[in-house]
């Protein structure tokens, strides 16, 4: 298996790390160089605790007449003008493969300057973390956050982060909704209704809109904690559907123009069209267009099961990948042995999170990852 680890610029650029990276083994590191708002942790920093990402920001040079409407900003908690620039260079130097990591939608600066091109549910309500991807202005902006991230690099993949539309759930400062909505509930609260999205309705708007708030307020009411969303007639569902993939479609078209041929195309995702967040639903035309699909891997109860669902689903020619955690609060208690059961359910790739946020207490998970996957 090919073993690939995320990292942000400073983790990178931090002393230590190169060498750290090539005694773990793992065969390419992912770098962020456009990422949202976070507290991450440096547990190899002599001199911090952590780096506070106030905001979404690129990590790139951004040139004021490269950008429109939609303009990323520029990351006062690092040093350098291009930090993710000089991690990936450094990189390439030590003979480390590096892969560019790039946030697309997911930008809560730019939902609150911009209240016009974020995700609004059934209420009219504003996600201003989730940029909706059926506005023009937003694959625009996608697609120029790709090329700048992009320009100038030697880079060996190109992994692609929220390349589709967020919802309920993924995220707000001090999330308070975690466990108060069921599935469906939290997947209907999914569903965008903004302007432009509804322009793509071939049904009244306003109704549409109406029977998603009733259906809400049904399941809220019977406490019906499963995906059962019976309520909606299927062709409002099949319609809604239909609108959100090919806006997500759109997206991804414009963000995969601006990259240079050949280059290695890396999607994280879902095989459940209906998710959204970091890792949203595939559509039927994703596969066509990428080299390999990241899964969301970090529950071990789940995580082969769902890499053979997608080995049965996808082309051959599409490779598998796990994303798996070795931050999580409670560890895998047997990593090994997890690792060789997503090879044998048909993982071609093990993708490690995170090289920078793994402290030295966390750092054998991580070496005992990659040796299992590199024996598989």
């Amino acid at each position: 298996m090919k073993v690939t680890g995320y990292a942000y610029p400073w983790d990178v650029l931090e002393d230590g790390f190169v060498s750290r990276a090539r005694a773990l083994g793992v065969d390419e590191v992912a770098v962020a160089l456009s990422y949202h708002s976070a507290r991450a942790a440096t547990p190899w920093s002599a001199s911090r605790a952590a780096v506070v990402a106030r905001h979404a920001a690129s990590y790139r040079p951004v040139r004021p007449e490269a950008w429109g409407a939609l303009r990323p900003s520029t990351p006062d908690w690092v040093a350098a003008e291009d930090s993710g620039g000089d991690a990936v260079r450094l990189l390439n130097e030590a003979g480390i493969p590096a892969a560019a990591w790039i946030v697309l939608t997911h930008n809560s600066q730019l939902g609150y300057e911009h209240p016009d091109v974020v995700v609004r549910n059934c209420f009219g309500e504003a996600y201003p973390w989730a940029l909706c991807p059926s506005q023009p202005a937003v694959r625009e902006y996608a697609a120029k956050l790709t090329a700048e991230a992009v320009a100038g690099l030697d880079l060996a993949s190109v992994i692609l982060e929220a390349c589709g539309p967020l919802g309920a759930v993924h995220q707000h400062q001090h999330e308070k909704t975690d466990g108060v909505w069921a599935p469906a509930v939290a997947r209907l609260l999914s569903i965008c209704c903004c302007d432009a999205c509804a322009g793509g309705w071939d049904l009244d708007a306003g109704a549409v809109r109406a029977q998603l708030a009733n259906e809400v307020r049904r399941l809220i009411a019977t406490g019906d904690l499963s995906l059962t969303t019976d309520g909606l007639p299927p062709e409002v569902t099949q319609l809604l559907l239909r609108v959100r993939q090919r806006a997500t479609d759109e997206l991804r078209s414009a963000v995969l123009a601006t990259l240079p041929p050949g280059i290695r195309i890396v999607l994280h995702g879902a095989l459940d069209p209906w998710v959204t967040g970091a890792l949203p639903g595939l559509t039927p035309s994703a596969p066509d267009d990428v080299d390999a699909v990241v899964l969301f891997g970090w529950a071990p109860a789940t995580g082969a099961e769902a890499v053979a669902a997608a080995r049965e689903a996808l082309p051959e020619r599409v490779a598998i990948a796990s994303y798996i955690t070795a931050v999580a609060a409670t560890p895998v208690p047997d990593i090994a042995a997890y690792v060789g059961e997503l090879a044998k359910a048909g993982a071609a790739e093990l993708h490690l999170y995170h090289l920078g946020l793994a402290g030295p207490g966390r750092w054998p998970d991580l070496e005992t990852a990659t040796a299992a996957a590199h024996e598989n």
